[in-house]
């Protein structure tokens, strides 16, 4: 088994090893990972974070000892928390990275950083204002990061940086904390479920009080929440069909 870290802001992590397959997620500077399979320029990782897999372009992450991916996986997370912050190589040049970046792995990298960090701590009062952080950022299939994410990326990195643990995609994140009967017993920062035709989950936000709800459609935007699902203030008519509430504990 191989071990790796994202030695770069962000890179795409595709359901195939070819350039034009479909972007899954992404990996964001300083992200872990294990290397499952390699095929000529190309390697299927399982992310340390989330077990999300998929295939990476080799050139585009730095091997790692056994022993430095276990102790990257057994610290307590620390964030970058600025949208846009820099890492100094060794060659003292300057390297963007984005909010929800990893910083343990700076060492292991050669890097530096003089930015603004946390540390993980698990608290739901800050989710709706790191939400905020995020609100304009438009709908990228795949994509967690302001500049290109999609609803679950949306929640994941948003509790993320307040020191919770979401799987990835809308239908897993379901899967976890307690489900609410009503959203009168929600409070803000609960998560809202939506499912399509077929009753499969496939939409994901974050309530807000007073019955709105920030979500990632189009791009990341503000709009009513009501028993039927959510109504989109623009189009004046519901878009996504309420299937269940989740209070992550």
């Amino acid at each position: 088994m191989q071990y790796g870290i994202c030695s770069l802001s962000v890179v795409p992590l595709r359901n195939e090893p070819t350039d034009v397959s479909e972007l899954v997620t992404q990996v964001l500077y300083g992200e872990f990972f294990k290397v499952l399979e390699q095929r000529k320029n190309w390697s299927r990782i399982r992310l340390a974070f989330d077990g999300y897999e998929g295939w990476i372009d080799s050139k585009q992450y730095i091997e790692i000892p056994e022993e430095n991916y276990q102790l990257l996986n057994n610290e307590p997370p620390k964030l970058a928390v600025d949208m846009v912050e820099f890492i100094q190589d060794s060659a003292s040049q300057l390297h963007p990275i984005l909010i929800g970046s990893t910083l343990n792995g700076l060492n292991l990298l050669n890097h530096s950083h003089d930015g603004n960090s946390i540390q993980e701590k698990t608290d739901k009062k800050n989710i709706i204002q790191t939400a905020f952080l995020y609100l304009g950022a438009p709908y990228l299939w795949g994509g967690k990061t302001p500049f290109g994410i999609d609803c679950s990326g949306f929640t994941q990195m948003v509790y993320k940086l307040n020191g919770y643990k979401l799987l990835r995609d809308a239908s897993q994140q379901a899967t976890q904390g307690e489900a609410l009967s009503f959203i009168e017993e929600s409070e803000p920062g609960d998560l809202a479920f939506f499912d399509n035709t077929e009753g499969i989950i496939t939409h994901v936000g974050i309530i807000m009080k007073d019955n709105y709800i920030i979500h990632a459609h189009g791009k990341v935007r503000i709009d009513r929440l009501d028993h039927s699902g959510i109504y989109n203030v623009d189009k004046k008519m519901h878009t996504h069909k309420l299937r269940v509430i989740k209070k992550i504990i």
